[in-house]
C-alpha cells in the first residue's frame, strides 16, 4: 500500500511560479515549533495535575504556561499556509487557535445555563492535545518518511 503521506522532498518542490531556494529548513523548524507546542501542552496537563492533586499553587503555572505558548498556535498558523502543505496538515494547525479559544470562553464565560461551560474545558484540552499530537504526527512522517512500507513492533 502506497504512503499517501507526500514526502519532504515533494512538498519542498511544490513552489509557485517563483520557486524558493528550499522549504526543507521552513517545513523541519515547523516540525520542531509543534513538536514545542506538544511539549508545552503536556507540560499544562501535568501543571493542572499537580494543582488539582498536590498543591493548587500549581495553578500559576498552568495559566502562565497557556498564556505564554497560545501565541505558537498562531505562529504555526501562519506558517503552515506560507509553506506548502497536506490539507490535513493545514486544518490540524488550524484546529489549534480555535479550540485554545474554546477552552478560553468555556473557563471564562459565565452564563446563567443548566449547565456550566466549565464542564468543557478539559474535553476541549483533550481533542487540543489530541490535535496537537496528530500534527506532530503527520510532520513527522513528512520529515521522516518511512522507507518501506512493512513495519514491524
Amino acid at each position: 500500500m502506497a504512503s499517501s503521506i507526500p514526502s519532504l522532498d515533494a512538498i519542498a518542490s511544490q513552489t509557485s511560479e517563483n520557486p524558493q531556494p528550499s522549504l526543507k529548513p521552513a517545513i523541519i523548524s515547523f516540525y520542531a515549533l509543534s513538536v514545542l507546542f506538544n511539549l508545552c501542552l503536556v507540560a499544562q496537563v501535568l501543571t493542572v495535575g499537580l494543582a488539582y492533586f498536590d498543591n493548587p499553587v500549581w495553578w500559576n503555572t498552568h495559566v502562565w504556561l497557556v498564556r505564554g505558548y497560545s501565541g505558537l498556535s498562531l505562529v504555526l498558523l501562519a506558517w503552515v499556509y506560507w509553506i506548502p502543505m497536506p490539507q490535513r496538515v493545514r486544518m490540524l494547525t488550524l484546529s489549534l487557535p480555535i479550540l485554545l479559544g474554546l477552552q478560553f470562553l468555556t473557563i471564562h464565560t459565565q452564563l446563567s445555563l443548566p449547565i456550566a461551560l466549565a464542564i468543557f474545558h478539559p474535553l476541549l484540552g483533550f481533542s487540543l492535545f489530541s490535535a496537537s499530537t496528530t500534527l506532530v504526527h503527520r510532520i513527522g512522517n513528512i520529515v521522516f518518511p518511512k522507507k518501506d512500507n512493512n513495519t514491524t513492533l
